[in-house]
């Protein structure tokens, strides 16, 4: 009789292809078998029941900010892979900005991938940066195992992570697609911005709506256009990061009918909240590009459901609350919001539940796209041979998310106080569980 190491039994598998009932054997961090026809036979060291649960791939987030090193009181990397795991994601790829330093050379991204794997309870992948004075280095980078590279085309924000030009944006395009790597690319038009949010201080408009009406959907659009006519000039693999609105996707889908290799995530808030949740909750729900108004929010959704979007993730941008409670000027306070612990509760209540969206969809944005785009070649599916990442999930059970619910280092975010479907159950890592019933077990 075989034995293995876990062995998950009677519940219902969802891959971006199929929903159907069965049992998962799994065997040194890797799944070994699935069966949908029979209930599979053989000894285990732990076997799960899952009736009445659904088995999702672990969710890939490919877009966090965790901060480490040099900021680690804003999060890092132990308790924001932990708040992954509690949200029902397995894997994060780590922004190259926030943390002190950047990772912006090899050097940096080594320090970064030893503290990750010291503290991260989930599969750590990082990003690079790609900044005017790094073009030099990003083979190395590539060489030692970055996703992809990232760039700003406005302000960061962060003061050692510069944002590019157009020079450094046609060099660093060319050499990265001479890597046959990624770009991924934060989106506004500087020149936009700036002027807009010049003239709204000056006029004392220091509202949630001015703050928005300081960077619309036009911004973006300008800098989608213009990044993607670098990529058709340099044959670059380009990603757009959080577009907020179906406008911008249009463009970018009119760009993948010319043939340019440009892809485009959007994100759980985009897809959930309102300039209302900005003019209610104040820095809390502040970020850039905005949150925008209902009609663009349904859109969105719209664009998710006719596969115009390939990747969702989470754009988990902490801060100490102290740089969230501005209330005279929201120009002044930190724009990024802590959302890592709720995506798949939200994509599955406003998606799912809400507007019909198959949980087949949910997958394919959360991570069988992800680990395609990127390259793992054995994560994002549930299938023999693939890792033993996985996530069940109690679709029939509600909660309200509550401040003491979140694993984050500062326990804000916009959504606590709403109420959700589908709780997280437990989370698996490499056949190891690391989340179950509310705690941590690792």
């Amino acid at each position: 009789m075989t034995t293995y190491d876990l062995l998950i039994k009677n519940g219902t598998i969802v891959t971006a292809d199929t929903t159907v009932q069965g049992d998962i054997a799994v065997k040194d961090g890797k799944i070994v078998e699935v069966s949908t026809g029979k209930s599979l036979e053989g000894t285990a060291n732990r076997e799960i029941n899952a009736e009445g649960l659904h088995i999702f791939p672990g969710m890939i987030d490919s877009h966090v900010h965790f901060n480490e090193p040099g900021r680690t009181e804003w999060e890092g990397l132990e308790t924001g892979s932990r708040s992954l795991a509690a949200g029902g994601a397995t894997s994060f790829f780590d922004m190259p900005l926030n943390s002190t330093p950047p990772t912006i050379n090899k050097e940096n991204l080594e320090l970064k991938r030893s503290l990750a794997a010291e503290k991260s309870i989930v599969n750590p992948y990082f990003w690079g940066g790609l900044v005017p004075e790094n073009i030099a280095d990003l083979k190395d980078l590539h060489e030692n195992g970055v996703i992809g590279f990232k760039a700003f085309m406005s302000p960061s924000g962060i003061a050692d992570f510069n944002n590019v030009d157009d020079e450094t944006i046609y060099k660093g395009m060319k050499e990265i697609a001479s890597l046959g790597s990624i770009l991924a690319v934060h989106a506004e038009s500087t020149v936009m911005c700036d002027q807009l949010a010049k003239e709204k201080i000056e006029a004392g408009k220091v509202t949630a709506r001015d703050y928005v009406e300081s960077r619309p959907i036009i911004s973006e659009i300008e800098a989608v256009r213009r990044i993607i006519s670098y990529a058709e000039l340099t044959g670059c693999k380009l990603h757009i990061v959080h577009a907020s609105s179906r406008k911008v996707v249009e463009v970018i889908k009119a760009a993948q009918q010319r043939g340019v290799d440009v892809t485009v995530e959007t994100c759980p808030h985009y897809l959930s909240l309102t300039v209302k949740d900005i003019e209610e909750q104040g820095v809390i729900a502040k970020c850039a590009p905005p949150l925008r108004d209902e009609d663009e929010v349904e859109d969105l959704w719209r664009a998710v459901a006719e596969g115009e979007i390939t990747t969702i993730g989470s754009d988990h941008s902490p801060a100490p609350a102290s740089m969230k409670v501005i209330k005279d000027n929201i120009f002044d306070g930190w724009g990024g919001i802590s959302g890592a612990q709720s995506s798949l509760n939200i994509l599955i209540t406003e998606g799912h539940f809400k507007r019909n969206v198959p949980l087949e969809k949910i997958v394919e944005l959360t991570a069988t796209n992800p680990a395609k785009l990127f390259g793992l070649e054995n994560k994002g599916t549930i299938a023999a041979n693939y890792d033993a990442d996985l996530t069940l999930i109690d679709l029939n059970e509600s909660f309200e998310l509550k401040k003491e619910d979140l694993f984050y280092r500062h326990q804000h975010s916009p959504y606590i106080g709403k109420t959700y479907k589908g709780a997280v159950k437990t989370t698996i890592v490499g056949g190891e569980v690391v989340f179950e019933n509310g705690q941590l077990t690792k």
